[in-house]
């Protein structure tokens, strides 16, 4: 597995404190992108909470995800949550350890009191003692939010004293991109009231004593979900259902859960999506479909990334971006003279740059900009890698709907039947399209549309 070690540069820790204007939560921010370009320690917010006691839970929470492996639990694991201002709200997000767990408490226009929010991405320090002062909170006493340097310390900052090293494999980034394209393609399919949100999640177990028990199945009835032997029409894959445990953080909080899906194919294994909607803000969990397997292997950017035109489309699409908190692909058709197609599929790779995020709520794509080494996403994607070798190397012959490849000592035929791709290769065999396409017929993607080797998101 290929990883490198991130650097997070802090001015100080975070930390909760009490001053003249009552309890000051101050999030410390280190390195990210904001329309001024790169700064080390940017600034998005200065202002009050309306419901302080839901956000400190709702940013343990997703804490808890980054910190958290659900499969292989005795790895360690922990990354820093990425916070985005996008104007009107603040997005806070992580990706669990193992790959499997994307969360995002989204604080919205009507959670803020203060200055308006500002615009970019960036990690936010969550240490030890910041998570026991924020699980103390048991009242809404006025609670003050300052994300990023104190107005003071913006002028006086002589450089970083606190720096956390940790790794970053390049699975952990493909997942986070992984995630975004698998929730472009849910729709709702039940939403609960605050009553059968509460009843359902404390029903659901804590513990991983059902992860091997495969898939398992839930759809919308009268008093909120049941679970179903078999997915029938609606129905929502909850893959390992112990992986929604630090929703229980903000369920007394709660006012009702939205449940997101794909549409049922063939009772194959699939991401679902859970959102509980709270005072002025949501949290969002997103669950790749099995819990053993990460977001990082299920390959729905490939194709995306497969073709030149789509790196010259985002790279276009990419300077019209001004981190809007909803990104209308019409919109954007129009400033740039591109099918609402073609900047779809330019959305889909920004996305693989953690360049974009999509928000189910708003069944939209949003602006922010991960603050990592992102391009590698595509540089060191295995079936990508692979594919571009085998067009390079003239590997791929042509024959109308019909294509051949030569891999290694072997001749793999791929067929085009309804705008898809099947291959006699040995993943085709093992997944039939179901995890992406296989490295032959992104080969024969490349070929047919005349793309070159080199290529990437810049």
């Amino acid at each position: 597995m290929t990883r490198s070690v991130q650097a997070l540069a802090y001015a100080r820790p975070s930390a909760l404190e009490s001053s003249q204007v009552g309890a000051v939560l101050g999030l410390e921010t280190a390195g990210g992108l904001t329309p001024r370009g790169a700064e080390a320690h940017p600034r998005f917010f200065a202002g009050f909470l309306s419901a302080p006691r839901v956000a400190a839970r709702g940013l343990l929470a997703v804490a808890d995800v980054a910190a958290a492996r659900y499969y292989q639990r005795a790895l360690p694991a922990s990354l820093d949550p990425v916070v985005t201002g996008n104007g009107d709200r603040l997005r806070f997000e992580s990706f669990s350890g193992c790959c499997g767990v994307y969360a995002r408490l989204d604080v919205l226009q009507e959670g803020l009191d203060g200055e308006r929010t500002g615009h970019g991405t960036t990690n936010v320090d969550v240490n030890n003692p910041l998570r026991d002062a924020l699980s103390r909170i048991t009242a809404d006493d006025p609670l003050h939010l300052r994300v990023g340097p104190d107005e003071l310390a913006v002028t006086t900052l002589d450089g970083p004293v606190v720096e956390k090293k940790v790794p970053l494999p390049d699975r952990w980034l493909r997942g986070f991109a992984e995630a975004q394209v698998a929730s472009a393609g849910f729709d709702l399919r039940a939403e609960l009231t605050a009553a059968q949100a509460v009843a359902f999640l404390r029903s659901l177990p804590r513990g991983s004593g059902n992860a091997a028990r495969g898939a398992q199945w839930v759809v919308a009835s009268g008093s909120g979900l049941r679970p179903t032997t078999r997915p029938v029409p609606g129905a929502v894959c909850l893959p390992g259902p112990e992986r929604l445990v630090a929703l229980q953080r903000v369920l007394r909080h709660a006012t009702a859960l939205r449940v997101y899906g794909p549409p049922v194919a063939d009772g194959a294994a699939a991401a679902s999506a859970w959102e509980v909607v709270l005072p002025g803000m949501r949290l969002t969990l997103t669950l790749s479909p099995d819990s053993s397997r990460g977001f990082s292997g299920e390959g729905g950017v490939l194709e995306a990334l497969a073709t030149d035109d789509a790196a010259a489309d985002a790279e276009l699409v990419s300077v019209l971006l001004a981190w809007e908190p909803r990104i209308e692909p019409a919109s954007l058709a129009e400033q740039s003279g591109l099918s609402t197609e073609r900047v779809r599929a330019a959305l889909t790779r920004l996305g693989t740059a953690g360049r974009v995020g999509y928000d189910l709520a708003d069944a939209a794509y949003f602006h922010r900009e991960l603050p990592y080494d992102a391009d590698r996403v595509e540089r060191h994607n295995p079936r990508l890698v692979a594919a571009r070798e085998l067009a390079g190397a003239g590997a791929v012959t042509l024959d109308g709907t019909l294509a051949s490849v030569s891999s290694g000592d072997r001749r793999y035929q791929v067929r085009e039947s309804d705008g898809a791709l099947t291959c006699t290769c040995q993943w085709w065999a093992d997944y039939r399209g179901k995890r992406g396409p296989c490295k032959h017929a992104l080969a024969v993607t490349m070929v047919r549309r005349g793309a070159t080797v080199a290529g990437g998101v810049r």
